[in-house]
């Protein structure tokens, strides 16, 4: 079904890190670490600058990928995981995109299910890689009819 967006990507996105979005995120998770929003505990870390919470991609904007139009309802976050080369610093700009990795089809006990696999990159402004995250999507039976449709 989305077999031919495999190895597509998105446009590039810029984003800047904000303190004070670092500062709400971190509140909102009920993580309130002074390493994401004091100035004085960030320069006394071993990164000497504040760092953001390692879910805070999930605020970024990543572009969208041409030809893979997704419903805004009926998906299920199947799965979602980061793996970092180092911190994300605030302050800094992140560039952002988006990259279908797989998509493959299992039969279940729920009828026919999709899952998207796509892998997310942030890079620094010399092109350097930041993070990774990969999160699945799962597409029930239901979802897919009507995608077909």
């Amino acid at each position: 079904m989305l077999k031919d967006v495999i190895g597509k990507r998105s446009e590039t996105i810029k984003n800047t890190i904000e303190r004070g979005a670092v500062k709400k995120f971190a509140e909102a998770i009920g993580d309130i670490s002074s390493i994401y929003y004091d100035e004085e505990a960030g320069k006394n870390s071993r990164f000497k600058r504040n760092i953001a919470p390692p879910t805070f991609p999930v605020t970024f904007e990543f572009g969208a990928v041409a030809d893979l139009t997704l419903p805004s309802k009926g998906l299920i976050h199947g799965e979602q995981s980061f793996h970092y080369k180092r911190p994300l610093f605030v302050g800094e700009d992140v560039y952002c995109f988006t990259e279908v990795k797989d998509y493959y089809e299992k039969t279940g006990s729920f009828g026919n299910m999709g899952f998207l696999v796509l892998t997310r990159h942030g890079l620094d402004r010399n092109d350097e890689l930041i993070f990774t995250e990969e999160r699945v999507i799962i597409i029930n039976e239901e979802v897919r009819k009507g995608m077909l449709v």
